[in-house]
């Protein structure tokens, strides 16, 4: 089966402890309903930077990336469908790129 990954742009840090309940609640009920679909839950990541021909971008660029998944799904269509539902999108803090990830 195909595998996905997920790259999460936007969302932000909890202002508050039951913020973070509020979202470590979200996520771990969309972990649950990917299921075995998992392939790697990922994790937030800090500061990204782009490195180019052109030079280092320090501040990650116009959309820097706040995470990643890598799930499995019959096709992009399914795919798509999984990231429809993550936190992030149904909140409207964030959005998820997603791609196929190429077997070499």
């Amino acid at each position: 089966m195909p595998k996905y990954l997920f790259v999460y742009h936007g969302g932000g840090v909890p202002e508050t402890p039951e913020e973070g309940e509020k979202a470590m609640a979200a996520w771990g009920a969309w972990y649950e309903e990917l299921g075995a679909a998992t392939v790697d839950p990922g994790a937030p990541v800090g500061q990204s930077h782009t490195v180019s021909k052109d030079g280092h971008v320090e501040n990650g660029g116009a959309n820097p990336i706040s995470g990643y998944t890598i799930v499995t799904a019959e096709d992009y269509a399914q795919a798509c469908a999984h990231a429809a539902k993550n936190p992030m999108v149904v909140d409207g803090s964030g959005s998820v790129e997603v791609a196929e990830l190429v077997e070499m």
